[in-house]
């Protein structure tokens, strides 16, 4: 299995998504591409608010993390400064994957999936084979946990479903995996 997404190929936090941005130039990446700047807002541009909410959400949700787990936000002083200048871009450790997580017990990569629905799915699909499917424990209808893969199922990455309240508890829950 290879990832296929957007950003650092040295990643170590990624975040998966079921769907591709809807560009031309996106439909047949092959491999973790990394953007440039610019290209956060171009996509969030051509493809809508529902990508303009995926990019905030994601870059808040590191600005929000532990700055003594997580230097993400020691880079800029801002969360929009951090999408802009360095999300998704070459050097930043940061992925936003179209595939299924490559699990490794050994491995410091966090993973995030979005959305419930789309965590069965990957847990029901051939996609995964069983060995490397995660032993994901809900702890309630929302998130769900597998500490010893570094793996976190939340919300999808939009306003309404990942609130910033609920940005901070995921916030919390990656700073627990992360001291482990």
């Amino acid at each position: 299995m290879t990832n296929i997404g957007l950003g650092c190929s040295k990643f170590t936090f990624a975040v998966y998504l079921a769907n591709t941005p809807n560009m031309l130039e996106y439909q047949n990446i092959h491999e973790v591409t990394s953007l440039v700047s610019g290209e956060v807002n171009a996509i969030g541009q051509a493809c809508g608010n529902g990508w303009r909410k995926v990019f905030n959400v994601y870059a808040k949700l590191l600005y929000a993390l532990n700055k003594e787990d997580f230097a993400f936000s020691s880079l800029t002083p801002s969360w929009q400064q951090f999408r802009d200048n360095y999300l998704l871009q070459s050097g930043s450790n940061t992925a936003l994957l179209f595939t299924p997580p490559i699990l490794n017990p050994n491995s410091k990569t966090i993973h995030v999936i979005c959305g419930k629905t789309y965590a069965k799915h990957l847990m029901t699909s051939a996609e995964l084979k069983p060995e490397l499917k995660p032993e994901l424990k809900w702890l309630d209808q929302e998130f769900a946990i597998d500490e010893t893969h570094n793996l976190i199922v939340c919300p999808y990455f939009d306003y309404r479903q990942l609130s910033n309240i609920k940005i901070e508890r995921l916030a919390l829950m990656l700073s627990e995996l992360k001291i482990k």
